[in-house]
């Protein structure tokens, strides 16, 4: 009989509206808020994120009263940049990160999850702009990004974690310690996908072994890598490749979790590992056995 698996007690296990199919704050192809947090809390998981703004209720003190009563609390907002561009597209970025930071803060959470925006359409696949950024591309994505997390940090107590993500410009090895090694470790954390890292070729216990101090928040995940050996080999932009499965439900895909998870707690600080699965669209009853399964695995794990 094997052991059971060392307790993870600095690693604090969520779910988030992402593993419910929800990517927008309204389309008729998702579940209604309600049922998400009723769900989330049947499938076992104390802690949320808010998803897209505007899918759970706005209002502190609605949103408060909706997940008190479920016994749930917030780790986290999230918005999408496109801070590559510089200084011309601050007041429109600020304008969304303002109105996501003062929900965030009102729920008790203390991070904000920060999205590059697509090189790429998220649907059709068509090019939307370059998908290497120029040298100044990038001194601009390090300063804006920065200027980020110290306004944020400032005007609402959270931290700025980054979320690399495929089909962005902080995607691979490459490009994500390219945009580490620029950025202010006292500004700008990161938000480690597993999923998303694993589909642009990336490790990430090597990640969190080489960075440990930059990593703020996991986003747990995984890829089915002969979905994804087709993608690449297709060319299939994100949106589709999720439409085609490649995002899995553990343990069946990779990374493996229980040693991202084991090098997390290694780090010794306390660490969100919040369970994303994309899956929009779905249908209505496919999420809550997959996020309970998942919990279940995850406990497994000692998590």
């Amino acid at each position: 009989m094997s052991s059971p698996a060392p307790a993870l007690n600095r690693i604090r296990v969520g779910s988030a509206p992402d593993s419910w199919g929800v990517w927008f704050p309204d389309d008729p192809l998702q579940v209604p808020w309600p049922r998400f947090l009723d769900e989330v809390t049947q499938a076992g998981y104390q802690w949320i994120e808010l998803g897209p703004y505007g899918y759970l209720p706005t209002d502190p003190v609605v949103l408060g009263e909706e997940t008190g009563r479920r016994g749930l609390k917030v780790s986290a907002g999230t918005v999408f940049t496109g801070l590559h561009h510089g200084p011309v597209v601050w007041e429109k970025t600020w304008a969304q990160v303002s109105n996501v930071a003062a929900l965030t803060q009102a729920t008790g959470a203390e991070h904000l999850v920060v999205i590059p925006s697509f090189w790429r359409d998220d649907k059709t696949g068509q090019l939307v702009e370059d998908s290497t950024l120029t040298a100044r591309q990038w001194r601009d994505l390090a300063a804006q990004t920065e200027r980020l997390g110290r306004e944020v940090r400032e005007r609402y107590g959270l931290r700025v974690v980054v979320h690399p993500h495929a089909d962005t410009h902080i995607d691979s090895e490459a490009n994500v310690s390219r945009f580490l090694d620029a950025t202010d470790s006292d500004l700008v954390s990161l938000c480690l996908d597993t999923g998303h890292y694993a589909y642009c070729g990336g490790d990430s216990v090597k990640l969190i072994e080489t960075y440990g101090e930059r990593i703020g928040y996991l986003h747990l995940k995984q890829v089915d890598p002969e979905i994804l050996a087709g993608v690449i080999a297709d060319r299939v932009a994100f949106g589709p490749a999720v439409a085609r499965g490649v995002m899995c439900e553990p343990p069946s895909g990779v990374p493996a979790l229980e040693p991202v998870l084991t090098a997390a707690q290694a780090l010794g600080v306390d660490l969100f590992a919040i369970v994303e699965q994309d899956m929009y669209p779905c249908a209505a009853d496919k999420p809550l056995p997959i996020a309970q399964r998942t919990r279940q695995f995850l406990r497994t794990c000692g998590a």
